[in-house]
């Protein structure tokens, strides 16, 4: 790709670490509930637990991956800032519900389109490529950057660098996301609650 970016791969870690958590737990809700089909033929009890489980496994995932921020940070001169006590938990928090929300539609919806698996892996690696994951916002023109508010993980992503290698947050970015994050979560709920009694029959 070319990017001239100095500390780049501080710069590529911040981005990416953040990404696998959204990544993984979006693109495995696919099979949440099909994968469970024999326990939710067999017990009566809140489905809606088995997305918001799968979505606290990979938010200790990417908790337990943050020494290796650190480590990093260290070894490029760089340290964590006060801004991580209140940021980091602010952070982790949006994305957990934007993923929860996303998982909850998608896992619902793929019981009855089991197709739905080919798409989000497509629609991933799109997203993937139109945020600023491989390269910094900086690298962006300024016209491209106001469009990035309609990209609902860009502004989260954007976030969790700033907080890493600027030790700030921006209060514009930190609202879209948690925008986005409530959207998603609003809409998984209705989704869920329109197609759940009909789980046991289909699965």
């Amino acid at each position: 790709m070319q990017v001239q970016v100095e500390d780049y791969p501080l710069v590529l870690i911040s981005g990416v670490f953040p990404w696998q958590w959204f990544t993984n737990a979006v693109g495995s809700s696919t099979g949440l509930f099909v994968g469970n089909s024999s326990i939710i033929k067999k017990v009566n009890f809140p489905r809606q637990i088995i997305p918001l489980s799968s979505g606290l496994n990979h938010m200790i995932h990417y908790v337990v991956s943050m020494p290796v921020i650190l480590l990093f940070l260290f070894i490029f001169h760089e340290s964590p800032t006060i801004t991580w006590l209140y940021g980091v938990p602010i952070l982790l928090s949006i994305q957990f519900i934007m993923v929860y929300g996303i998982s909850l539609m998608i896992a619902s919806i793929n019981v009855f389109l089991r197709d739905l698996e080919r798409l989000v892996g497509i629609i991933l690696h799109f997203v993937f490529y139109v945020t600023p994951i491989l390269y910094p916002l900086q690298n962006l023109p300024q016209r491209f950057r106001d469009a990035l508010l309609f990209n609902p993980v860009a502004p989260l992503m954007v976030s969790w660098r700033q907080l890493i290698l600027e030790g700030k947050l921006d209060p514009t970015y930190v609202l879209v996301s948690l925008g986005y994050a409530m959207l998603f979560l609003a809409i998984g709920y209705v989704v869920y609650r329109k197609l759940a009694w009909k789980f046991a029959e289909v699965i």
